[in-house]
């Protein structure tokens, strides 16, 4: 084990090695992410351990000093201190991975940061855990059980990096920690949680909370196989590069697209996680921050420990970390950071909404739906999340902590209340702003629509139009035909050399041809006329007043002059 006090590079995510499929992150299972929950990670039809419940042990073993326990308590951990944790329930809720599985190529490190009596902050350093069997770690555990903060020391942060498998076992053990925490954080369920609370000693709060930040769009892989995303993804070429909308997968980072000064700036908003479990205590005050280990640009432990140092610069919370002794009011800084991130998010899909707004006024594309649509998705989820940012935030307010004095409470409950209520104010802000945004993507799908809807009928217009002019021209046609009918018909019947049929054998002279052709022509046209002059007429007339329609024409013109 090493010991760094050099601070760490303020940064969230590596670019260097950007993997070319995103990890997606599973639904969390809500039903496992309280100790109230009497099953922990066992589900309706998983089997019972039958050799668990003829074993007959206390489910609640005794504290341990960690001194005679020659380092089982950690070597056995989750099972050393919570016994009900079997075998198959470690293995399904993800611990048992970390514990055997975990990535041995990668540091795992643990920054500290101390806040004491006077409400100052200062950098501790950096433990860098040695990896090997738990038969060579016994310099990482006697840190750990041998470790005691400085008495003028109010509160201890620890920032955990790439959890290994021995630190998550000597943190467990060490703090005796539920494995709800560890569960909640790896599988990232929203939690929050009380447990082991003794009025005068003290007791372990757990706040587990997904939220969402923007990060650079090149941090997030783009999806190279938009074949194996039938029926959800629309392929787009820009340039050299086929940008692929994501599925309507609510875990998914939603990237957007904003222009600026310096061109289009592409970013997403992805899922991150503060998963934070506070130990109030007469005997010392610890906070262990978790810090996922994922192919995603998720807040990493370095940065987290240099943001919250830097917050103890601030005049306004030094002084009230000075006259209060509460711990929790550190956790409310960790918590401070997910209100910025959901704020920077929100600002940047409020832009990213106002450019696909342009956008549909501009193109009026049934395409921009299926977009739409997907941060409509998007949108629905981050209402969600923010209730779960709501509610932690009231459960904080409403679990004092055992620990103080009456005259320590009549000093911290009062700022208690006043910077929790702050808090639940910025988050009701943020959902007012998730809500109006909610509301102008319903007004720009509608848009979109409506749009489309005018496009389609001046479409129709256009072809209603063609069709008539086409309907005009083929009457005409109609009407030439007729005339000419029947001069055509009687050519052909003198051209015939039946008796009957043609009294004029040879070739008839062009007087007889217009005496019969002329009065037989005006006869058809006469005809269709009266059975086309029905507009003229009432429903009920008799056949001979449709023949006399040239008497009737007149006076329908004259009346129709006069109405119009």
């Amino acid at each position: 084990m090493t010991h760094d006090s050099n601070s760490a590079d303020l940064s969230q995510a590596s670019t260097s090695s950007v993997p070319s499929e995103l990890r997606r992150l599973p639904p969390p299972p809500y039903r496992h992410a309280t100790p109230s929950a009497p099953w922990p990670w066992m589900d309706i039809h998983d089997p019972i351990n039958k050799e668990h419940l003829k074993s007959g042990a206390s489910p609640v073993p005794v504290d341990c000093d960690h001194e005679t326990c020659d380092g089982r308590c950690w070597k056995d951990y989750p099972q050393s201190r919570f016994p009900n944790w079997t075998k198959g329930q470690v293995e399904k809720c993800k611990i048992q991975d970390v514990i055997m599985k975990y990535d041995r190529s990668l540091q795992c490190s643990i920054y500290l940061l101390d806040v004491n009596k006077h409400g100052t902050f200062k950098n501790a350093g950096k433990l860098e855990m040695e990896d090997g069997e738990a038969t060579i770690l016994n310099g990482e555990w006697n840190w750990f059980k041998d470790h005691k903060q400085r008495p003028d020391v109010r509160v201890r942060a620890l920032f955990v990096e790439n959890l290994s498998g021995p630190a998550l076992r000597m943190l467990g053990a060490k703090y005796n920690i539920e494995p709800f925490f560890f569960s909640s954080s790896l599988n990232w369920i929203p939690s929050r949680f009380q447990e082991d609370s003794r009025e005068g000693i003290g007791d372990h709060i757990t706040i587990t909370l997904p939220f969402i930040q923007v990060v650079p769009g090149e941090l997030v892989p783009h999806i190279d196989s938009p074949s194996s995303l039938e029926g959800f993804e629309d392929v787009r070429s820009t340039g050299h590069h086929h940008l692929v909308t994501e599925r309507i997968d609510t875990r998914a980072p939603l990237r957007t697209r904003v222009k600026g000064g310096k061109g289009p700036r592409e970013s997403a908003l992805a899922l991150d996680l503060l998963s934070v479990h506070l130990v109030r205590n007469v005997k010392g005050n610890t906070i262990i921050s978790y810090h996922a280990n994922m192919d995603l640009p998720t807040t990493k432990a370095h940065y987290m420990h240099e943001r919250i140092l830097f917050a103890g610069q601030s005049v306004y919370w030094e002084k009230m970390l000075e006259r209060a002794q509460d711990p929790t009011l550190l956790l409310l800084i960790f918590i401070w950071q997910a209100a910025y991130a959901w704020d920077e998010a929100l600002q940047n899909l409020k832009e990213y909404i106002c450019e696909l707004e342009t956008e549909v006024i501009r193109t009026s594309s049934l395409d921009l739906t299926q977009r739409l649509h997907t941060i409509g998705a998007h949108h629905l989820s981050y209402s969600s999340l923010l209730k779960s940012f709501k509610k932690a935030v009231q459960f904080i307010r409403e679990t004092p902590n055992p620990s103080l004095t009456e005259d320590q409470r009549e000093v911290c409950d009062p700022l208690m209340e006043r910077e929790c209520n702050a808090l639940l104010e910025e988050v009701d802000r943020l959902h007012t702003e998730c809500k109006m945004q909610g509301e102008r993507l319903e007004n720009i799908t509608n848009l979109v629509f409506s749009s489309v809807r005018i496009y389609d009928s001046k479409i129709m217009k256009t072809m209603t139009e063609a069709a008539l002019r086409d309907s005009e021209g083929m009457k005409q046609i109609s009407y030439l035909t007729t005339v000419f009918l029947p001069g055509y018909f009687l050519t052909y019947i003198f051209s015939m050399n039946v008796t009957p049929l043609n009294p004029f054998p040879g070739h008839p002279e062009l007087p007889i041809y217009l005496e019969i052709t002329i009065p037989l022509t005006v006869a058809t046209i006469w005809i269709v006329m009266a059975f086309q002059s029905k507009y003229m007429f009432p429903k009920d007339t008799p056949i001979w007043k449709y023949l006399c329609w040239p008497i009737f024409l007149p006076r329908h013109l004259y009346t129709t002059h006069r109405q119009g």
